[in-house]
Protein backbone atom coordinates (compact mmCIF):
# COMPACT_ATOMS: atom_id res chain seq x y z
CA UNK A 1 0.00 0.00 0.00
CA UNK A 2 1.34 3.43 -0.84
CA UNK A 3 2.01 5.77 2.12
CA UNK A 4 -0.90 7.65 3.62
CA UNK A 5 -0.34 11.39 4.03
CA UNK A 6 -2.64 13.93 5.61
CA UNK A 7 -2.30 17.30 7.32
CA UNK A 8 -4.26 19.90 9.24
CA UNK A 9 -3.63 23.49 10.24
CA UNK A 10 -4.52 23.99 13.89
CA UNK A 11 -5.09 27.30 15.66
CA UNK A 12 -3.39 26.25 18.90
CA UNK A 13 0.05 26.41 20.52
CA UNK A 14 2.71 24.08 19.09
CA UNK A 15 3.41 22.51 22.49
CA UNK A 16 -0.27 21.60 22.98
CA UNK A 17 -0.53 19.98 19.55
CA UNK A 18 2.70 18.03 20.05
CA UNK A 19 1.76 16.84 23.54
CA UNK A 20 -1.63 15.71 22.24
CA UNK A 21 -0.02 13.68 19.46
CA UNK A 22 2.95 12.29 21.37
CA UNK A 23 1.43 11.36 24.72
CA UNK A 24 -0.85 8.30 24.49
CA UNK A 25 -3.09 9.48 27.35
CA UNK A 26 -3.58 12.88 25.73
CA UNK A 27 -4.22 11.29 22.34
CA UNK A 28 -6.86 9.05 23.94
CA UNK A 29 -8.52 12.12 25.46
CA UNK A 30 -8.61 13.84 22.06
CA UNK A 31 -9.81 10.85 20.01
CA UNK A 32 -13.18 9.68 21.36
CA UNK A 33 -13.20 6.20 19.81
CA UNK A 34 -10.02 5.21 21.71
CA UNK A 35 -11.50 3.41 24.67
CA UNK A 36 -8.44 2.34 26.66
CA UNK A 37 -4.66 2.77 26.86
CA UNK A 38 -2.63 0.16 28.73
CA UNK A 39 1.08 0.86 29.18
CA UNK A 40 3.45 -2.07 28.68
CA UNK A 41 6.49 -0.11 29.88
CA UNK A 42 7.05 1.88 33.06
CA UNK A 43 7.49 5.07 31.05
CA UNK A 44 4.38 6.61 29.57
CA UNK A 45 5.91 9.06 27.10
CA UNK A 46 8.94 9.36 24.84
CA UNK A 47 10.99 6.92 22.78
CA UNK A 48 10.74 3.36 24.03
CA UNK A 49 7.19 3.71 25.35
CA UNK A 50 5.07 0.66 24.49
CA UNK A 51 1.32 0.56 25.01
CA UNK A 52 -1.81 -1.29 23.99
CA UNK A 53 -4.49 0.89 22.47
CA UNK A 54 -8.08 -0.32 22.33
CA UNK A 55 -10.44 1.54 20.03
CA UNK A 56 -13.91 1.05 18.72
CA UNK A 57 -13.98 0.25 15.02
CA UNK A 58 -17.20 -0.61 13.20
CA UNK A 59 -18.98 -1.37 16.46
CA UNK A 60 -16.23 -3.69 17.75
CA UNK A 61 -13.31 -3.10 20.06
CA UNK A 62 -9.90 -3.77 18.49
CA UNK A 63 -6.55 -3.64 20.29
CA UNK A 64 -3.08 -3.09 18.91
CA UNK A 65 0.35 -2.75 20.53
CA UNK A 66 2.19 0.43 19.59
CA UNK A 67 5.72 1.65 20.30
CA UNK A 68 7.13 5.16 20.23
CA UNK A 69 10.38 4.68 18.32
CA UNK A 70 11.35 8.32 17.78
CA UNK A 71 10.58 11.42 19.81
CA UNK A 72 11.87 14.93 19.12
CA UNK A 73 10.05 17.36 21.40
CA UNK A 74 7.80 19.84 19.62
CA UNK A 75 8.90 18.48 16.24
CA UNK A 76 7.99 14.84 15.54
CA UNK A 77 7.02 11.50 17.03
CA UNK A 78 7.15 8.10 15.29
CA UNK A 79 4.83 5.34 16.43
CA UNK A 80 5.18 1.82 15.02
CA UNK A 81 2.97 -1.24 15.23
CA UNK A 82 3.31 -4.78 13.91
CA UNK A 83 -0.21 -6.03 13.34
CA UNK A 84 -1.91 -8.36 10.88
CA UNK A 85 1.28 -9.18 9.00
CA UNK A 86 2.05 -5.51 8.38
CA UNK A 87 4.36 -2.90 9.88
CA UNK A 88 2.38 0.33 10.38
CA UNK A 89 4.93 3.17 10.70
CA UNK A 90 3.40 6.57 11.52
CA UNK A 91 5.29 9.84 11.79
CA UNK A 92 3.45 12.85 13.18
CA UNK A 93 5.27 16.14 12.68
CA UNK A 94 4.39 19.66 13.75
CA UNK A 95 5.69 23.08 12.77
CA UNK A 96 4.60 26.65 13.35
CA UNK A 97 3.01 28.50 10.45
CA UNK A 98 1.34 31.87 10.03
CA UNK A 99 -2.06 30.20 10.55
CA UNK A 100 -1.07 28.26 13.66
CA UNK A 101 0.47 24.81 13.67
CA UNK A 102 0.86 22.56 10.66
CA UNK A 103 0.25 18.97 11.80
CA UNK A 104 1.34 16.30 9.33
CA UNK A 105 1.00 12.54 9.36
CA UNK A 106 2.73 10.08 7.10
CA UNK A 107 1.97 6.41 7.60
CA UNK A 108 4.12 3.91 5.76
CA UNK A 109 2.47 0.53 5.41
CA UNK A 110 4.83 -2.43 4.91
CA UNK A 111 3.11 -5.81 4.65
CA UNK A 112 5.42 -8.79 5.10
CA UNK A 113 2.86 -11.55 4.62
CA UNK A 114 1.16 -12.35 1.33
CA UNK A 115 -2.35 -12.27 2.76
CA UNK A 116 -1.63 -8.88 4.35
CA UNK A 117 -0.60 -7.47 0.97
CA UNK A 118 -3.95 -8.47 -0.48
CA UNK A 119 -6.03 -7.37 2.53
CA UNK A 120 -4.30 -3.99 2.71
CA UNK A 121 -5.53 -3.20 -0.79
CA UNK A 122 -9.10 -3.71 0.36
CA UNK A 123 -8.83 -1.82 3.66
CA UNK A 124 -6.92 1.25 2.44
CA UNK A 125 -10.08 3.37 2.31
CA UNK A 126 -10.97 2.45 5.90
CA UNK A 127 -7.42 3.21 7.06
CA UNK A 128 -7.41 6.61 5.36
CA UNK A 129 -10.85 7.47 6.77
CA UNK A 130 -9.75 6.43 10.26
CA UNK A 131 -6.61 8.55 10.11
CA UNK A 132 -8.56 11.55 8.80
CA UNK A 133 -11.03 11.13 11.68
CA UNK A 134 -8.16 11.01 14.20
CA UNK A 135 -6.58 14.15 12.73
CA UNK A 136 -9.92 15.99 12.83
CA UNK A 137 -10.38 14.96 16.48
CA UNK A 138 -6.91 16.22 17.42
CA UNK A 139 -7.58 19.53 15.64
CA UNK A 140 -10.93 19.97 17.41
CA UNK A 141 -9.46 19.03 20.80
CA UNK A 142 -6.45 21.37 20.53
CA UNK A 143 -8.47 24.30 19.23
CA UNK A 144 -11.04 23.89 22.00
CA UNK A 145 -8.24 23.90 24.61
CA UNK A 146 -6.64 27.03 23.16
CA UNK A 147 -9.85 29.04 22.81
CA UNK A 148 -9.73 29.10 19.00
Amino acid sequence: MKPVRTSRTIAAPLSLVFETLSNPKNFQTAVPHIKKIEFLTEQESGAGTRFRETREMNGREESVVLEVTEYVANERVRIVSDAGGTIWDSVFSVSETAGGVEMNLQMDVRPYKVLARVMNLFIRGFVVKGLETDMDAVKKYCESRSGA
